[in-house]
């Protein structure tokens, strides 16, 4: 897709934000929190940066340290916070961008000075102090794959290459002839080519781009660090005069951030298992492997048995609750679980699943418990004060029993519940599963009165 594809996607997000805005002071507050998490993380472990999303988020959110990391990755991290901080006091107060907020942006992403491997302008390795807030006193030139030499400015040409950019930038903030986001990518890369400080430069780039976006009144670009090689080639293919691939690189980036804000805006759920350890962990868990190491109980009937007296049931319960509020919406509701192609119907899966598990071997609802899976499916009948006979499923959830741990995943379940066997499901858990479940129900019960009224 182009790039003013894109920019027309972006536009048409902006559009519709705008639409829905003001947000609630406490979903502005959560998605403004998701994206200082996932800025600060990504933007942080680029540059090599060795704390965890999840160690990140502990560090932020409760100011805990992980243990065996370096004191420097912690203090990088909570300075890039710090930034971002100041970012939005600056925006808020509708301050405009000066030399002076982005050298003391730079001190705050770098704390204190440190010695860093570097070359000469011939290209021979060098040692050399990065100091904080100033612009470099000497060379910070690359060497490529290729061997080849790439030049940023001369420490004798950057003040006054930043006082062109500042200048470019208070012009075109004034004239509003690009796009936003084209005219936050160009100022990132126009500071790139510059590199005006002995390091953290990437990282600054970032946040000054984000400042000129959410300015403009979008969110900020979160690069991941997955994506790391496609926006250092973007950058490379903008170096050989192609810029357009940038722009369009960063556009894809804003959009993922604008549909976040829309999904709050829509009062939609927000938080995402986008932590690359996470990912990882629960791909371990898909194919069985107890990844903690602490326990290894094994698929049993006896371990499958106590996962629905000690889980399933109080899920159940809760549940139950919740299903009684729509009943006066529909005329009639009846339940159904699936055991080993053996079905059980019922008006409540907590009669269902106790009769089940009270059931003596010879009873037609006994079973042994040997089994892969138990399947949960509630219908409704009809809608009130319709004469439309309509019939349709609400929720349809199942259980998954794995070799090491268990897994609850279906319709309106947004992201699979994992647990080991002998890890019960939390009343928090409870709690969330309930939601999420009676949000997609509503969901279901709005569409199917639009129809019972056409």
């Amino acid at each position: 897709m182009a790039l003013l594809d894109n920019l027309e996607i972006a536009t048409g997000s902006k559009q519709q934000i705008d639409h829905l805005s003001p947000l609630s002071p406490e979903m502005e507050k959560r998605i403004m929190q998701k994206f200082r998490l996932d800025w600060n993380y990504n933007s942080t472990n680029i540059e090599g940066n060795s704390l965890t999303y999840g160690e990140t988020k502990a560090l932020i959110l409760f100011g805990q340290t992980a243990q065996a990391k370096p004191l420097r990755d912690h203090l990088e991290m909570t300075g890039h916070d710090e930034a971002i901080k100041a970012i939005e006091e600056v925006v808020n107060q509708e301050r405009l961008l000066s030399e002076k907020f982005i050298r003391e942006l730079h001190q705050l992403i770098l704390k204190e000075p440190y010695q860093v491997d570097g070359i000469t302008a011939d290209g021979q390795p060098a040692k050399k102090w990065v100091k904080v807030g100033q612009y470099k006193t000497s060379p910070n030139h690359v060497k490529t794959k290729t061997g080849e030499i790439f030049y940023f400015s001369t420490p004798e040409e950057t003040l006054s290459k930043m006082s062109d950019l500042l200048q470019w930038y208070q012009e075109k903030q004034q004239s509003n002839d690009d796009h936003p986001i084209v005219f936050a990518t160009e100022f990132h890369y126009r500071f790139v080519r510059i590199h005006p400080f002995d390091d953290g430069n990437g990282r600054l780039a970032r946040l000054l781009m984000n400042f000129i976006l959410m300015q403009k009144g979008y969110p900020p670009a979160i690069i991941k660090t997955e994506e790391k090689e496609s926006h250092y080639n973007s950058l490379q293919q903008a170096d050989s005069g192609q810029l357009e691939f940038f722009f369009d690189y960063v556009c894809k980036q804003v959009n993922q951030s604008l549909e976040l804000m829309l999904k709050g805006a829509q009062g939609e759920e927000i938080d995402e298992p986008d932590d690359l350890d996470k990912k990882l962990q629960l791909l371990k868990k898909r194919l069985g492997e107890d990844t903690d190491s602490k326990v290894k109980v094994k698929r049993s009937p006896e371990a499958i048995k106590k996962v629905i007296e000690e889980s399933i049931k109080p899920l159940l319960f809760a549940l139950e609750k919740r299903l009684l509020d729509f009943d006066a919406l529909s005329k009639d509701r009846g339940v159904q679980i699936m055991i080993q192609n053996r079905k059980s119907t019922g008006r409540s899966f907590y009669d269902l699943i106790n009769n089940i598990l009270s059931a003596k071997p010879h009873q037609p609802h006994s079973t042994n418990f040997n089994i892969p899976r138990v399947e949960f499916s509630c219908t409704y009948s009809g809608i009130i004060k319709s004469r439309k006979n309509l019939n349709f499923v609400g929720l349809n959830f199942g259980l998954f029993f794995h070799p090491f741990i268990y897994e609850l995943r279906g319709t309106g379940i947004k992201y699979p519940i994992h647990k080991r066997y002998d890890d019960r499901l939390s009343e928090d858990d409870i709690n969330k599963i309930v939601t999420q479940l009676g949000t997609f129900l509503y969901n279901v019960f709005e569409e199917n009165i639009a129809k019972s009224q056409e």
